[in-house]
């Protein structure tokens, strides 16, 4: 993200999701939208066209069953004894957002293995950020004799692409964290609620104006990359939250330029966009590592703290440090290891030919490719700002007070109650 999180670009790891921590250049290059109806889906047992069964395990799993201790995956051990053929995981890059490595798969893992798992009964890989690698993995995995495939696309063709072929071979598939347009029906998705992961960095924006005593507000709107629909549900959330304040006149939209979750790329767009416009006061930055970039560009600039808000996701080391510096509003937490535990479950749920429990697909999202409803999990994001870091990233274990608050801000996190 963020997912920037870009994909955000690099979550409480207790609620949100970190990478974009992390995924549409804004709403207006997809129609996507998530809701919370519940849905009532159906799924065959893998390779198999028999009727569904909806015999479920003695544990009662919800989305709100998932913590921290990973206890709920410990109820799904009769599950995973039931199922048959190996839970392939396929993650994008390494490069849009660093939780890929340092949170989804050792949460993944530990999710898999709290569940009873043997490690040669899943299998995580990560595609570099090529579309042509991740077909080739999903194919391995196929060939060892995958049952499930969780898809986390570098982009929705290469996603819908590898679903195809899974759903033409009996293989289920969950989209995970980003939704694959166009992916093969049947698949479930599980990630945050994106839209209020947006809404989120729209009312921090506003928020953040006040507080600062920003006067005039000129925004430039970033958005994330236009191949990832969670970048179009983030700017549908914000830009409603900006929306009234924009056509009152309260605020001047200083732009919306074509977005990306290449960091670099993301300072090099606003710094022609600071020139031209020269009245830009204000930013909103998709994710941590966009904004880092933005900050670091004022920096050179000379704009002191607390005078420019800029937002972001991911609850990056980067953007905890740079909002006890006062650089950047807040930050989207996504807590990973929820998102983590909740695709293991309803993969070890389809993996033994069960119907996942309507109380854990606690919503749907709109494919605006396929024009379908996905069955959804969807978990909740968390808004953190100094005031509430030691309760949220810090007492979740996500970020550790020492890494946080290196020398240059320990005055800063003292007067946050960090410790």
């Amino acid at each position: 993200m963020g997912i920037s999180l870009k994909r955000v670009s690099i979550v409480t790891v207790a609620v949100m999701a970190t990478a974009g921590l992390a995924a549409c250049s804004s709403s207006k290059s997809s129609s996507s939208s998530a809701t919370t109806a519940a849905p009532a889906a159906t799924t065959a047992a893998p390779g198999s066209s028999a009727a569904p069964t909806t015999a479920a395990p003695t544990a009662s799993i919800s989305a709100t069953s998932f913590s921290s201790d990973f206890s709920a995956m410990a109820q799904l051990t009769s599950l995973a004894s039931q199922g048959k053929g190996l839970i392939g995981v396929l993650l994008p890059d390494t490069t849009t957002s660093t939780r890929y490595v340092a949170y989804d798969q050792p949460y993944l893992t530990k999710a898999f293995t709290t569940a009873g798992l043997s490690s040669s009964q899943f299998k995580i890989d990560n595609a570099q950020g090529s579309d042509d690698t991740m077909k080739t993995q999903a194919d391995a995995d196929i060939t060892e004799g995958a049952s499930v495939l969780i898809v986390d696309p570098n982009t929705p063709g290469g996603g819908a692409a590898i679903e195809a072929d899974a759903a033409s071979k009996g293989v289920k598939v969950i989209d995970y964290d980003r939704l694959t347009l166009g992916g093969a029906s049947g698949r479930i998705y599980v990630s945050f609620d994106n839209v209020k992961v947006g809404g989120l960095i729209g009312q921090g924006e506003v928020d953040c104006i006040t507080a600062w005593n920003v006067s005039k507000p000129n925004i430039l709107v970033m958005d994330g990359s236009p191949t990832d629909n969670n970048a179009t549900l983030f700017a549908q959330g914000y830009n409603a939250v900006l929306k009234p304040q924009f056509d009152s006149g309260a605020f001047v939209k200083g732009g919306e330029p074509a977005g990306t979750w290449t960091p670099s790329v993301a300072q090099t767009t606003f710094a022609q966009q600071y020139t031209a416009h020269p009245n830009i006061n204000a930013v909103v930055t998709p994710n941590d590592d966009n904004a880092n970039a933005v900050i670091a560009y004022l920096q050179s600039k000379g704009i002191k703290p607390n005078t420019f808000p800029t937002t972001g996701q991911d609850a990056s080391l980067p953007g905890l440090q740079n909002i006890l510096k006062g650089y950047q509003c807040g930050t989207v937490y996504k807590p990973i290891y929820l998102e983590a535990q909740a695709a293991a479950a309803i993969a070890l749920y389809l993996r033994a030919g069960q119907t996942p429990p309507a109380a854990l697909q606690n919503g749907t999202t709109q494919d605006s490719q396929a024009n379908a409803a996905v069955p959804s999990v969807l978990l909740t994001p968390i808004w953190v700002t100094a005031k509430n870091m030691e309760s949220t990233v810090v007492k979740d274990g996500f970020r550790t007070a020492s890494d946080i608050c290196i020398s240059a801000i320990q005055s800063a996190c003292t007067a946050a109650g960090i410790s």
